[in-house]
């Protein structure tokens, strides 16, 4: 069920293919975080529709794995073909709730049937082992064995808001590519976007039961359906707080936790200056900051400080902020007033720590302008927290150990960058600082959709990127033939 133009869209639950209504009938706008306009109404999910949903989804997920790979990858095509030609619809609907600039959300929008396709390949090619069963003592040649893979039934997928549709893919389209039902619970500030992906699967011939979204209160729909036991798989996106609870209350499920961060860059000597600066510029703001792999800390040698930050200030003050939907705005407002509350009180106490505020963080309703904070040391909390707003902390080291102790030094570890330095020490970084990716001569801001993707420590555990999804949305089972 859904009504309206391309800037104001009315849904319902998607539940087992159908739209519906929520049990006890509740409806809630979604705003604009820009002005604070309607641009759309959801359904507000139960418990009690969360419970259909997993029913329905356990009829779909039988039927489902033993649907041939081969009608799965088209039945997928045909959903990522709907996504290329709805992507400039699903780019409005993201700037519209999330806040981005329309230019980014266009970007993210434009990946949507790239993932899909991708996804429906990876799922159609779940190749097993053979098993050398001769070479163990007591056996011999009239034994045969092998691994098969099969999907793990039922997979709940919830998703933040800074990537509506990014996020969504890379856990829906792995999902149903590998033969699984999903329940989707997205984000409750950006649900729009969600659905309308969902429609294109549905749109696609995605069979009744298969695919469901379930819009509402994370706390209500969370812990419902995190903790039912016909759920197999949980894949989670968000706080590593959150991420802490599901592991406590979901029981014997596989589980992908992809939470939290602080990710640094590192600007060694000899790193290009212009090049540095430019990828600073562009990773710490881009989303209004608001990205797991944002350049939150800037890590950077004394001997190349003064020309970095030389390089750099003019750039951030380049960043044009304003109207998502304007021509030339690069940066819109954080996702909610609060947010831009919670970032300015960070930078504020980072200065009462002892940083020095060099340009920005002043917030105007629910915008930051982007700021750059030196003098920061990593044990500083502006340092030790993950900020998910437009600022960059930048603290100066004397050598290349005090380096990787930085980059080190925070509870968090996803992925890391660095520039500059000499070829062993780019062989040091990449063995000795803790993160799931590391990248040397860029950011931390970058993604290949293909590539497995998660982190180490509090950052979580699990791998996304299509191929390592579908493997942990899969059952390895290993078959043994006696002669």
């Amino acid at each position: 069920m859904m009504e309206g133009g391309s800037r104001m869209r009315k849904f319902g639950l998607l539940i087992g293919g159908e739209w519906r209504e929520a049990a006890d009938g509740a409806r809630a706008e979604v705003r604009s975080p820009y002005d604070g306009s309607a641009v759309g109404e959801v359904a507000v999910a139960t418990a009690a529709d969360v419970d259909a949903a997993i029913a329905t989804a356990e009829r779909g997920a039988a039927a489902w794995r033993r649907t041939p790979a081969h009608e799965r990858v088209a039945i997928l095509n045909r959903a990522a073909d709907l996504a290329d030609a709805r992507a400039e619809e699903i780019a409005a609907t993201i700037s519209a709730e999330n806040g981005k600039p329309l230019t980014e959300a266009l970007g993210e929008a434009r990946r949507s049937g790239a993932i899909i396709r991708l996804s429906a390949f990876e799922g159609s090619q779940l190749y097993g082992d053979s098993l050398p069963l001769d070479a163990n003592p007591g056996t011999g040649q009239d034994k045969v064995g092998f691994t098969l893979r099969q999907p793990v039934g039922i997979v709940v997928a919830i998703t933040p808001f800074n990537y509506p549709a990014l996020l969504v893919l890379h856990k829906v389209g792995p999902a149903l590519a590998a033969g699984n039902a999903v329940i989707l619970k997205p984000a409750g500030a950006t649900p729009l976007t969600a659905l309308q992906i969902a429609q294109c699967f549905v749109d696609a011939g995605v069979p009744e039961g298969v695919i469901s979204v379930v819009t509402g209160s994370g706390g209500v729909l969370g812990d419902a359906l995190v903790t039912d036991p016909r759920v197999r798989k949980i894949s989670f996106t968000g706080s590593t707080g959150v991420g802490e609870r599901i592991a406590s209350i979901a029981g014997v499920k596989k589980l992908s936790l992809e939470l939290g961060a602080s990710s640094p860059t590192v600007i060694l000597p000899g790193a290009d200056i212009e090049k540095a600066s430019s990828a600073v510029a562009a990773g710490g703001y881009v989303n209004a900051g608001q990205v797991c792999i944002s350049v939150q800390r800037v890590i950077v040698h004394r001997d190349v400080e003064a020309d970095f930050m030389d390089a750099l200030l003019p750039k951030v003050a380049q960043i044009k902020m304003g109207d998502p939907f304007a021509d030339g705005t690069t940066l819109g407002p954080l996702v909610a007033e609060r947010e831009a509350e919670r970032v300015a009180a960070s930078i504020s106490r980072a200065v009462d720590d002892g940083a020095q505020l060099l340009t920005g963080g002043e917030r105007d309703g629910a915008f930051i302008s982007p700021a750059v904070v030196t003098g920061v040391d990593t044990r500083q909390a502006f340092a030790q927290e993950e900020l998910f707003g437009p600022a960059v902390a930048v603290t100066a080291v004397d050598d290349f150990d005090a380096a990787i102790d930085a980059a080190n030094g925070t509870p968090y570890g996803l992925a890391a960058g660095v520039f500059g330095g000499t070829l062993g020490e780019g062989v040091r970084a990449m063995r000795e600082i803790d993160a799931g990716s590391v990248h040397l001569g860029w950011t931390p801001l970058w993604r290949a959709d293909l590539m497995p993707y998660g982190g180490l420590k509090a950052s979580g555990y699990g791998k996304e990127g299509v191929r390592s999804t579908i493997e942990e949305m899969t059952e390895v089972k290993t078959v043994i033939m006696h002669g």
